[in-house]
């Protein structure tokens, strides 16, 4: 089973994808955590250049390949093996980041985002995708007051962000059977036992038989 969580800056991603897989791994399954960019050594490299604050020249087109170079060699190296052994996978971010960023952000073209998705991820989709929604500005404070580097996507106009998130519930409401959105206002227990409550349904309908 695959579940990438996604969602504007600050909303708690990061925070939130332990606790969730702490609670799949006392159910029993097996549990591989993993991150967008990033995620491999050489993802890892491709996001420090991604998130590098001195970047500022970086082409839109230039960067959502870079991201998708990453996206590639996640997919590969770990993500598809991982989910061939039968475990499950929590990505935080995935595909959608790409089409809600460099899309609905940066208003490159959806069709050919979805094409160079297609064929940096083999056509890998997740089966559930948690979309922890947020007011854009209460997010970026939160970053702030937490301490947390800003990187280069981080210091983007709040306009940019704004469409970022109207973007993401764009992709929400087109798939509605694979997504859920959780209000990530709420406090991090309330955030956290949703989660937990749309993983549990997901999982449900994945046993029950004919599903």
């Amino acid at each position: 089973m695959f579940i990438t969580l996604e969602g504007p800056e600050g909303a708690g991603k990061s925070s939130q994808i332990g606790p969730l897989a702490a609670f799949l791994r006392e159910r029993g399954f097996v549990v591989r955590t993993t991150r967008e960019p990033g995620g491999t050594t050489i993802g890892d490299q491709i996001r420090a250049v991604l998130h590098d604050t001195a970047n500022t020249e970086m082409a839109a087109t230039a960067e959502v390949l870079l991201y998708s170079a990453s996206r590639a060699q996640l997919v590969s190296q770990s993500i598809r093996p991982a989910l061939a052994a039968g475990e499950v996978v929590l990505c935080d971010r995935y595909a959608d980041s790409t089409l809600a960023y460099q899309g609905y952000g940066r208003g490159l073209d959806l069709k050919a985002l979805l094409s160079l998705t297609e064929f940096a991820t083999g056509g890998l989709k997740p089966d559930l995708t948690l979309l922890l929604d947020l007011d854009v500005t209460d997010g970026l404070a939160r970053r702030q007051s937490q301490g947390e580097e800003m990187n280069r996507l981080d210091l983007e106009t709040l306009e940019f962000h704004n469409r970022v998130r109207q973007g993401y519930h764009a992709l929400a409401a087109a798939e509605p059977d694979r997504w859920v959105i959780v209000d990530a206002a709420q406090s991090p227990e309330s955030v956290q036992a949703a989660l937990r409550a749309a993983v549990e349904r997901c999982l449900t309908r994945r046993e029950s038989p004919g599903s």
